[in-house]
């Protein structure tokens, strides 16, 4: 598939048990997995099917577990300099992966870190599909400001607001779309304490199933089942090694 700039193109889970890790997400998910091949460098890659999702990496020292997301640039290095003209900051300059790409982990001006990826040859893979299991669905943003979020990202990708859902605890949802589809949603924090980030929905045949594999797998189920606009529902949770995903898919 060519690259849609803006769109989410990658996820990577950095956990300090990578064994663990597998075996959690590919009871949950159906993931398979298989080392890259880098040179001094343990990275795993996750796949379902014949598709390739995610990686896999240990952390680096003082970083909690966490998943972060990846979104597609046309231009890695005139999407760093944009970041830092918007008040964003670049958590790790733009560089090269062989047979991948060029990429860039920045933060926006909130302080949630994302990724950017300039896929080699201008195609992006199927890691985000809204269509199928266990490849990334939704894409939602937690943060201080969330207006000010969406004109940063807006400006960044050309994303667009789409419906704003007023939500009792936490005031509106706003969903966000690229290229004519809703991607994800920005919201206030409901949990001030917490600095900003981006949490990846992962697809799943059965919320209560993958609810059970949680749990049973050693992971923790944070809140759900919830049904969402449009008849699916969304469990979000924490894996064993502590870092934070969702699921979302049918009852």
């Amino acid at each position: 598939m060519a690259t849609e700039h803006g769109n989410p193109v990658w996820y990577e889970l950095s956990t300090p048990d990578l064994v663990g890790a597998a075996e959690f997400y590919g009871a949950l998910l159906g993931w398979t997995m298989r080392d890259a091949g880098m040179e001094g460098f343990t990275y795993h890659l996750a796949s379902q099917g014949e598709a390739m999702v995610a990686g896999m990496m240990e952390p680096f020292a003082g970083v909690p577990p966490n998943w972060l997301i990846y979104f597609a640039s046309t231009n890695a290095d005139a999407t760093v300099a944009a970041t830092e003209a918007a008040g964003g900051a670049v958590l790790q300059p733009a560089g090269d992966i062989p047979d991948t790409g060029r990429f860039a982990i920045l933060a926006d001006p909130q302080g949630a870190a994302f990724g950017i990826l300039q896929p080699l040859n201008g195609d992006m893979g199927s890691a985000f599909d809204q269509q199928k299991t266990g490849h990334g669905n939704w894409h939602e943003l937690a943060t201080t400001d969330p207006e000010a979020g969406l004109a940063f990202y807006a400006g960044l990708f050309g994303w667009q607001a789409s419906t704003a859902m007023p939500m009792p605890e936490i005031g509106i949802y706003q969903l966000f779309r690229q290229a004519g589809a809703d991607i994800g949603g920005m919201m206030k924090s409901p949990m001030p304490d917490m600095p900003p980030y981006w949490l990846p929905y992962f697809g799943t045949d059965s919320i209560a199933r993958a609810i059970a594999t949680i749990t049973e797998k050693g992971g923790t189920v944070l809140h759900g089942p919830q049904e969402v606009p449009g008849g699916a529902f969304i469990a979000m949770a924490r894996d064993p090694q502590g870092a934070h995903f969702a699921v979302v898919g049918p009852a």
